[in-house]
């Protein structure tokens, strides 16, 4: 991994789906290390897009894609999967929680498949899970299966096993779009402390403008993206 302070470093970045137009067109994007950034835009944007391409799940095209040091345009599928597993924690719009694994395995789950953010936990991993879990506020729930969870609670979930093992980039799409003023605050607030304890970056994506003063820097997709909507 390169020595240096860009978390993410996109140039001349483009993607389209099949042979459709561009759905990106990005000259330039920048996140640094340890950075809190917030990425507006409306819907159909191609906020999630992008999203894929940071994390590897979408091939990028040509252009120049760095992510925590490593070109990801030019690793394998295969290879972009350990990365991402090994790196990123990713927060989904939707949860994405197992829903027949309890609260307790759907947070260890992506740190027992890894053993690259296994070797970061400090302690065993039912010890990270309850302190990643208490700080969430639902060590309580640990034994509960997801599906007898609120939206909330499921929400806490899914932050708790982003988190796990410290990776150096988590990614949020679009996580507190089913949650009241209040709740959006209290989870932001959790969700921000648990990035600085682990001294991640993180990306959080959203539609809602206001939430953008609670960030470090915040970015319009539409302005950086050069493509046609």
């Amino acid at each position: 991994m390169n020595n240096t302070s860009e978390c993410i470093h996109a140039q001349r970045l483009t993607f389209a789906y099949g042979t459709g137009p561009n759905v990106l067109d990005i000259p330039d994007f920048t996140v640094h290390a340890g950075e809190r950034v917030f990425l507006y835009g409306p819907s159909g944007s191609g906020k999630t897009t992008l999203l894929g391409l940071i994390a590897g799940v979408l091939q990028p095209e040509p252009g120049t894609l760095n992510v925590l040091g490593h070109d990801v345009g030019s690793l394998s599928s295969a290879a972009r999967d350990r990365f991402r597993a090994s790196h990123i924690g990713y927060v989904f719009q939707m949860f994405n929680l197992i829903p027949y694994l309890n609260v307790r395995d759907n947070i260890a789950l992506p740190v027992r498949i890894n053993t690259e953010r296994r070797s970061r936990l400090n302690g065993s991993l039912d010890e990270a899970v309850a302190e990643a879990a208490a700080h969430l506020g639902i060590e309580e729930l640990l034994d509960e299966k997801v599906t007898r969870l609120s939206v909330g609670q499921q929400q806490r979930v899914a932050a708790a096993r982003a988190i796990l093992g410290a990776p150096e980039l988590i990614i949020a799409d679009e996580p507190t779009s089913a949650l009241d003023a209040d709740r959006r605050h209290a989870f932001l607030e959790l969700l921000f402390s648990n990035v600085q304890e682990a001294g991640s970056t993180l990306l959080f994506v959203s539609h809602d403008l206001g939430l953008a003063d609670q960030f470090d820097r915040s970015l319009s997709l539409p302005d950086l993206n050069r493509a046609e909507g």
